[in-house]
This record gives structure tokens, sequence and C-alpha cells, in this order.
């Protein structure tokens, strides 16, 4: 039975929707944003189990998404979704106290798997990603 309660946040309306059906027998509710305004008037509201959002999802800041909603929300959980596969951001969002790193090309295999895990309080990096702890 699908439970819990996700934000997803990326500038782009077809990705979005996309990733919404993907979770759609996994989570009870799924709330969309396209930007940080609307991000932060969701988490204020809605009170979700678990963020994800796209690493270029432009803030008002020079830091980046992760930083900004670690420093503001830091009791919600985080899953970056990412197109860099570089070790160094990896380790910059890993750094920044995210829960879960998942690769956009891989999100319909690994951001289900990603979003158990850090439920469950654990951590989640795309198999392929590379970056090794």
């Amino acid at each position: 039975m699908p439970q819990g309660r996700v934000i997803l946040a990326d500038k782009h309306p077809n990705v979005l929707g996309g990733i919404r059906r993907l979770l759609e027998g996994e989570v009870e509710t799924v709330l969309m944003v396209t930007d940080e305004i609307s991000l932060v008037h969701a988490l204020a509201h809605f009170n979700p189990d678990v963020v994800v959002a796209d690493l270029s999802l432009p803030v008002s800041t020079k830091t980046n998404i992760a930083r900004e909603l670690k420093k503001h929300f830091p009791q919600i959980k985080v899953i970056i979704l990412s197109i860099h596969d570089d070790s160094s951001v990896i380790e910059d969002m890993m750094a920044s106290g995210i829960e879960g790193f998942v690769l956009k090309h891989r999100a319909v295999i690994d951001l289900i798997p990603a979003i158990r895990k850090v439920r469950r309080g654990l951590k989640y990096i795309s198999p392929d990603a590379n970056w090794r702890p």
C-alpha cells in the first residue's frame, strides 16, 4: 500500500510528470514544484517525508539547493537528482548532509530504492555513480 509524502522539485515539468508516475504506486501523495519559492512554501505546509530535488534547481543564494534545504529544513530527508556524475559533485552533496544522490539517467531504476532507504534513515547513492566513500 502506498504511504508517505514526497515533494518533487525540478524546473522541467515533463521530468516532474514522469517521476510522479513512477512513484504513484509507492507513495501516498506527491507534490510537484518547479521553483525555489514554491518549494519553500510546500515545505512549510505539506510536511513531506522526502524531498527529491534536481541539483540544478535555481536558488536565490550562491549556494545549491541541497545546502539550502539542509540549512533551513534539517529534519527533511533529501534526495538529489543530477545529471552530474563527477565525484567532487557527489562529495559536495554528501557533505551538505543529504540522504541520497540519484543519477537522473537511473531514476527509473534507483529512485524507489533510494526513497525506501532514506525513509529508514540510511543513505543511498546510485550504484553507477562515480564516487566511493
